[in-house]
């Protein structure tokens, strides 16, 4: 069983910046990409940023040039650096990890989520 703890999350001011962490554990065999997504109540979850296994990243429009993902594989973390934050980053954010435990099989997991709240 895998289990993705998150933290980071808080309060903070428009313009300001937060650092999300997603530490993985548990029986990973490879791991095929990590992602954030962010979800606010009575709309859908919206994925953010991925990377994958080797490194290649994307992001949504309204986080580019603001928002960097990046991954320690040693350590089966991920992160979030927010930076420039704006009202309507305020979501819960969460961590997403696609594991390809045989071929053929990718299953996601996903973390509790961290409240991001960015206001004045």
């Amino acid at each position: 069983q895998v289990q993705l703890v998150e933290s980071g999350g808080g309060l903070v001011q428009p313009g300001g910046s937060l650092r999300l962490s997603c530490a993985a554990s548990g029986s990973i065999f490879s791991i095929a990409a990590m992602a954030w997504f962010r979800q606010t109540p009575g709309k859908q979850r919206e994925l953010v940023a991925t990377i994958t296994s080797d490194g290649n990243t994307n992001y949504a429009d309204f986080v580019k040039g603001r928002f960097t993902i990046s991954r320690d594989n040693a350590k089966n973390t991920q992160y979030l650096q927010m930076n420039s934050l704006k009202p309507e980053d305020t979501a819960v954010y969460y961590c997403n990890l696609k594991i390809v435990p045989v071929i053929g099989i990718v299953n996601n997991y996903w973390g509790q989520g961290t409240q991001v709240t960015v206001s004045s």
